[in-house]
């Protein structure tokens, strides 16, 4: 989806989603609809939902996220992710690439540029 500015947000977030996930998870627990919500209501309104459950299935096959079954009065039982000693770690090193990356973004298109346009 290109927003306001012009940006693909799709081709951005395919880079980051695993990232994202991980991120979501290192805290708390959660299911597939409940870790699709915790990054909408992070920022990430376009993800969408066969990209999160594709990431999680991705994710689980990698060995960074284990899974356990919860049972629901309410519905269905719910299979909840967690992270793995693989999975914290490929959150470190994400999250040092990451911040090397936009620090370099950053640089490219800092606000001296904005201000000097």
């Amino acid at each position: 989806m290109i927003d306001k500015t012009g940006t693909d947000t799709t081709q951005l977030l395919k880079g980051v989603l695993d990232l994202a996930v991980l991120a979501v998870v290192r805290d708390q627990d959660g299911y597939g609809y409940d870790i699709l919500r915790r990054l909408r209501d992070a920022g990430l309104e376009d993800v969408g939902d066969a990209s999160v459950y594709g990431t999680l299935r991705r994710l689980f096959a990698a060995g960074a996220l284990s899974t356990y079954v919860v049972p629901s009065e309410e519905g269905p039982h719910r299979k909840y992710h967690a992270l793995t000693p693989i999975g914290h770690d490929l959150l470190e090193r994400g999250t040092k690439t990451w911040r090397q990356f936009a620090d370099t973004l950053d640089q490219l298109v800092g606000t001296d540029r904005k201000e000097a346009a």
